[in-house]
Formats: C-alpha cells, sequence, structure tokens
C-alpha cells in the first residue's frame, strides 16, 4: 500500500486504541462500499444466539476477527481487514480450535520483541517463568531453578486433580495417558485431554492476537507451541481440569454421550463464561510489560 494513498495509511486506529476480539460466526462477511457486513441467515441455535440479520462489522475498532463454524469470507474482505490492519483467524466453536491464523501484523512487533529479548537471557526467562509459576501457585517462590519449579508445580497438580474431583463427585484415579490407545483410558483422563485441547486452542488465539511468538516459551523449551502451553497452563486449575471432570461426570451419568464432545462444549462454554481469551491476552500483555522489571521478585 502507497504511503498516504487517499489517507488510508493514517486512518488505521492503534491496536492500542482498539477493543479485542469479534466473535462471528455461521454467515459470510464480505465488503460492501468500503464497509465490512457481515450477513447471518437461518435460525437461531445454542452455540450461535446471534439473531439472522445483516450486520455492520467495526473492523478498524477490533484487533482481531474470529470466524467461527459455517461462515465464509470474501476476497474483498480480506483485502479490506488487511489494509487496515485487522487480523482474521478461523476457529473452532467458542475458539475451541484454531485452524489458521495470520502471520505476524508489521505494527504490532512491540510484544514480539519483548518477549524475544526477554528469552534470550537467562536471567529475564528465569523471572518470566517465575511469574507464571506465580501466577498458578499463589505465591512466589525463591527458587530459581526451573526443575525445582516444576516439581512444586507437579505436586500441587496432584492435589489440584484430588480436590476438583472430590467437589464435582467423580473417581480419581490419578493421571494416566496412553498415547497408542487414547480411549483405552477412563473418562476424566479422555476429558483432560480433549479439554487441554480446547484451552491450548484458546492459547494459540490469544498468542496470534498478540503477534507473539508461540515457539519461544519459558516453562515448555522444545515444543514448536510453548508458548502457547505456557499461557493455557495459566488456566490448568480453573478452568481445563473442571471442566473435563464435569463432562467426564456426564459421560459416566449417561451412556452413550461422546467424551469428546462433551469436554469440547464443556470447556467452550467455560472459555466463552470466563472471558479466557481476553484474561490470556492480559496476562501476555502483562509479561512483556517493561515496567514489570523485577515485579517477580
Amino acid at each position: 500500500m502507497l504511503i498516504g494513498r487517499l489517507g488510508l495509511e493514517t486512518a488505521r486506529i492503534p491496536h492500542s486504541g482498539r477493543s479485542g476480539l469479534l466473535w462471528l460466526s455461521r454467515g459470510t462477511l464480505r465488503a460492501e462500499d468500503g464497509c465490512l457486513r457481515f450477513s447471518r441467515s437461518g435460525t437461531v441455535v445454542e452455540e450461535d444466539p446471534l439473531e439472522p440479520g445483516e450486520y455492520a462489522v467495526p473492523f478498524q475498532s477490533v484487533s482481531m476477527v474470529l470466524l467461527g463454524p459455517g461462515s465464509a469470507v470474501t476476497h474483498d474482505a480480506l483485502r479490506l481487514l488487511a489494509r487496515h490492519g485487522t487480523a482474521l483467524a478461523a476457529v473452532g466453536e467458542d475458539g475451541v480450535r484454531e485452524y489458521t491464523a495470520p502471520p505476524l501484523i508489521a505494527n504490532r512487533s512491540g510484544l514480539a520483541r519483548e518477549q524475544a529479548a526477554a528469552w534470550a537471557h537467562a536471567k529475564t526467562r528465569m523471572e518470566i517463568a517465575r511469574q507464571m509459576y506465580a501466577w498458578r501457585l499463589g505465591r512466589t517462590f525463591k527458587h530459581r531453578d526451573i526443575n525445582t519449579l516444576r516439581g512444586i508445580e507437579g505436586a500441587r497438580m496432584k492435589e489440584t486433580y484430588r480436590l476438583v474431583a472430590r467437589s464435582i463427585g467423580i473417581e480419581w484415579r490419578g493421571r494416566r495417558y496412553d498415547r497408542a490407545r487414547p480411549e483405552d483410558t477412563d473418562f476424566p483422563n479422555q476429558a483432560l485431554n480433549h479439554a487441554s485441547s480446547a484451552v491450548e486452542a484458546a492459547a494459540a488465539i490469544a498468542v496470534s492476537a498478540t503477534a507473539t511468538i508461540p515457539q519461544l516459551g519459558f516453562i515448555h523449551e522444545d515444543p514448536s507451541q510453548s508458548f502457547v502451553l505456557d499461557v493455557s497452563d495459566l488456566f490448568r486449575d480453573t478452568i481445563t481440569i473442571p471442566a473435563a471432570f464435569r463432562a467426564a461426570k456426564r459421560a459416566m451419568e449417561s451412556a452413550g454421550l461422546n467424551i469428546e464432545r462433551l469436554a469440547r462444549k464443556e470447556t467452550g462454554s467455560a472459555i466463552a463464561k470466563d472471558r479466557t481469551i481476553e484474561k490470556m491476552i492480559g496476562r501476555i500483555k502483562e509479561l512483556f510489560d517493561p515496567s514489570r522489571a523485577g515485579s517477580a521478585g
């Protein structure tokens, strides 16, 4: 795009002044006279309470449009979004899958640069890891060895599984998972696998929305989505485990129900109700805010 052409360059609203995410599904996103419109037809379904009709999309005032199942987007709509620096991602119901997302947006590299700088130095990498553990464990530990912190967190998770299972009213016999035969595990373990995938998808959306780098994790190190896993684990106690165990209880009480669908729907509802993706974005911004230097103690 030519700088200054028709004033389009200066017409962009800075992302710091935008309101976040816009969720759309079961309709068509198109451009019309330089505006973006969403056509929603058919009947209202439980998964999507948006009434059928025509909607003007305030694409310049949001950072990212999440396009859900049953939707289509035109080429002109994509051009309009790109011109104004608004990202678009194709996602599953309630954001429990992320199918595709755009590359980093050029004018939103600040968080990625802060993330890369923090990751590149052992001291700051450890500080970020300690902050993430502090959020999860409710206190800041003095330890500066990542394996020690992982051990503390592992012991805490065993107790969390036990307490949540008891509060929901299911039997818990420990975390077990055979990758070769995932369906041979009990319902609570199967549900945990599916709920974890759903929360990881929500975290992937948050990472895409902030244009941070999925590969540069601070607790997880080897996976290509290490930072996504870091972010999703922040909500393991509050979203993943309770949603999984609620789904497992329903599956055990009603024969024939699909555990994967139950876990996905239960987790998606929890994510939407809790506004988890917005909270994830807030945590990412807080992690890489230069003013937080030294806040890990």
